[in-house]
């Protein structure tokens, strides 16, 4: 993962979320103030509100990005005739003890000013799966969640490919559904996405799909509610599981992220979507959302037209307006409503 470059801008604001709004200037202005500053007054309150911020110091980012992040900060207060900030280089002296790890804490602000902290891979790839980071397609589906918490709204939500959490923790924090269904197949997805759900205050009750649950790792809980929404994490492998074994969960609204990236899934994809309404009986279909980056056209095509072969309708949700979490790169997500 590179370092903050010539900007400060998005990248700062993904990992250290405790600066928005700070001094409520944009992050252009804020570049220019920093560089035209008088003293390092300005200097000293970004790194309070970023590194030193108690959030970041409690769930650190990972340390080759702080060790950019202040090299990078102190290069731009050396371009100026500022005093020197002593506290600056005494903390990048300090992170450059830290030893590089194979996972980091991502932060990221709800508009609530709740946040969700998840303990994710440095690795794209790791343990043999994708799954341990998280992906743009779950940033904007959660941003069009936030806009729509009506769609959510005590009712009982199922997320397939549930990943390390993001979208369902922030649904949960955000949307007040009466009950979330996590789901994975991969067993260190499915026990990081348990720490995760722990880390975020919430603890997942029994009764998983098969018996499969996320097991806490001696990480720090913090319960800060009261249990509501009701959280279940299950194993739900697409291509074997059974419409009977999927009665109990009886989901109001499907959701899933970035789960549509290889051809090879979509049949066991479409599949699934079949069982989850047939094991509903005569009780009305769920509502489906997907939520997927369009990396190849031919993907994104075989999908739509595997959706029309079994008899699945599908429309374009319209782009939401606002962006609560800024993109390195501006991904092309496409959201579909599903109408099984």
């Amino acid at each position: 993962m590179a370092g903050p470059g010539p900007g400060l801008g998005l990248r700062f604001q993904r990992r250290f979320l405790a600066a928005r709004p700070l001094r409520s200037l944009p992050w252009p202005e804020l570049e220019q103030a920093l560089r035209t500053a008088p003293d390092s007054s300005l200097l000293q309150d970004i790194l309070h509100k970023t590194i030193l911020h108690p959030l970041c110091v409690k769930y650190p980012p990972s340390t080759k990005y702080r060790r950019c992040f202040l090299t990078e900060l102190i290069r731009k207060h050396e371009s100026t005739a500022a005093e020197p900030l002593d506290e600056l280089y005494d903390t990048l002296a300090d992170v450059l003890k830290d030893e590089e790890s194979t996972q980091c804490y991502k932060n990221y602000l709800l508009p609530t000013g709740d946040c969700v902290t998840l303990l994710e891979s440095t690795a794209m790839i790791s343990a043999g799966t994708t799954g341990l980071i998280t992906w743009e397609a779950a940033l904007h589906l959660s941003e069009w969640a936030v806009e729509n918490p009506e769609v959510f709204r005590d009712r009982t939500i199922l997320e397939l490919g549930s990943g390390i959490g993001f979208t369902g923790i922030a649904i949960c924090k955000t949307c007040q559904p009466k009950k979330y269904i996590f789901s994975d197949c991969h067993h260190c997805v499915l026990r990081q996405l348990g720490e995760n759900i722990r880390l975020n205050g919430f603890i997942p009750e029994p009764g998983a799909t098969r018996g499969v649950q996320a097991q806490p790792q001696g990480q720090e809980v913090e319960a800060k509610n009261c249990q509501k929404p009701k959280l279940v994490v299950a194993e739900l492998d697409w291509g074997s599981v059974r419409a009977e074994e999927l009665l109990g969960l009886q989901p109001e609204v499907v959701i899933a992220a970035d789960v549509v990236y290889d051809p090879e899934v979509i049949p066991a994809l479409t599949g699934m979507l079949q069982k989850l309404c047939s094991s509903r009986a005569d009780r009305k279909p769920p509502e489906v959302f997907l939520a997927f980056t369009v990396r190849n056209p031919d993907t994104y095509q075989l999908f739509q037209a595997q959706l029309d072969k079994v008899g699945i309708r599908w429309q374009i949700i319209p782009a939401h307006g606002n962006s609560n979490f800024l993109y390195e790169v501006q991904p092309n997500v496409t959201i579909l409503q599903l109408f099984p």
